[in-house]
Formats: structure tokens, C-alpha cells, sequence
């Protein structure tokens, strides 16, 4: 199933969007979703960020709403991921409003992947915004295709990483090993695939434009 999640950025950072089949907000990109004239599926999150005109109709527009206490040890966004996956463990997640705004945020965000609740589902993870496209990969051989507009590629070693290769890139690798988190960034597609390939660790794959 084609989910959208979508965090409390700012929607003008927003990518295009395909269609989904499956809508939820988190805390206030509930409301951004109402206000893109998009369907809530799902509302998840304390809603403190809204005001009470706009947690009504959050709440009255919702399929289904899960509140959460403002204290708690989890994000709003990682409860919302588990809500999707814990429903539906096929799902395809694609994850808006999680990028730009306060760097905490992001971060808390880009370490999603490494997670032991989210490691099954870990190629099904897709963060996006307007320039950017991160998905992550665990050990393995890849080959991926060029998404439309995009020119640079950068693979952020997310952990220590074993054997990196890189091929049908502009620059290339060959078994390096990985002893701390680097982003092998500014790299860039030379025809419409590139591969790369690793035998332990968690890498995410940037795409992205100026």
C-alpha cells in the first residue's frame, strides 16, 4: 500500500506528490494535509503545535485519530511509522514535512533507518522533499534507477559500513572500509543507474538537485 506520512514542515518544501492510497499526518501535518485538500486517513500525535480550531477539525475530519501525551519517550513521527507498519507491514512509506525546520527534528528523522523496530521494513522507508530523495539499504548489491530531476547522488554511511563499492558513478569505489558515519556526498549519476554494493552496516542513498 502507497502511504504518504507527512510531518509538521513546511508544505513549501513539499515534493510533488503521486497518488497514495494511504494518508496520515503527524501532529500538525495532519492539518497541512486538510489544508492541501488531501484525505486523513490517519491523525497521529499530541497536537499541541494546533490550536483548538484546528485539532477539531483534525479530529472531526480524521478517519482515525491516535493522541498522544506531550511527555512520552517516542516522536509523534515515530509512533505514526509504527501505526502504519504495525496496520499494514507492506506498506510503502513515503515521508514528507521531515526535512528542513530544527535540525533535532531532522536527525531524530534520518535515524529512523537504524532503529531495531523499523530494520524489517527499511527499504519500504522513503524520505523526500523538493530537492531531496533518501531511501536507506542494508548489506547487500544494488543497482538504482535515476529519479526524474535529479542529478547528484550521496551515500551516507549511516554506521560503520564494510566493503563499499561503487560503480557507474562519477566517482567509484572499490571495497573500502567504512570505520565511522561518513556521506560520500557530491556524487553524481553518469547514466540513469548506479550501483554500489556493502557486506555490513546501514547505508541511506541521497538524490538530490540544486
Amino acid at each position: 500500500m502507497k502511504t504518504l506520512v507527512v510531518a509538521g514542515g513546511n508544505p513549501a518544501d513539499w515534493p510533488l506528490l503521486a497518488d497514495f492510497e494511504y494518508y496520515v499526518g503527524i501532529d500538525r501535518g495532519a492539518w497541512y494535509l486538510l489544508e492541501q485538500g488531501l484525505p486523513l486517513d490517519l491523525a497521529v500525535g499530541d497536537f499541541d503545535s494546533l490550536n483548538e480550531a484546528e485539532r477539531k477539525r483534525v479530529f472531526d475530519t480524521a478517519g482515525e485519530v491516535q493522541r498522544s501525551h506531550p511527555e512520552k519517550d517516542d516522536t509523534d513521527t515515530q509512533l505514526g511509522l509504527s501505526a502504519v507498519f504495525t496496520g499494514e507491514p507492506l506498506a510503502q512509506v513515503t515521508l514528507i514535512g521531515a526535512t528542513g525546520g530544527r535540525l533535532d527534528h531532522f536527525l531524530a528523522n534520518l535515524w529512523l533507518g537504524l532503529e531495531p523496530r523499523f530494520q524489517p521494513f527499511l527499504r519500504q522507508i522513503r524520505l523526500a522533499d523538493r530537492q531531496n530523495s533518501l531511501t536507506y539499504y542494508g548489506p547487500g548489491s544494488y543497482e538504482i534507477q535515476q529519479e526524474p530531476g535529479m542529478k547528484y547522488l550521496a551515500y551516507c554511511c549511516l554506521t560503520p559500513v564494510r566493503d563499499l563499492t561503487l560503480t557507474k558513478s562519477k566517482y567509484l569505489l572499490e571495497r573500502q572500509q567504512v570505520l565511522v558515519p561518513t556521506s560520500y556526498a557530491s556524487n553524481e549519476f553518469v547514466t540513469d543507474t548506479a550501483g554500489f554494493s556493502f557486506s555490513e552496516g546501514v547505508i541511506a542513498v541521497v538524490q538530490s538537485r540544486d
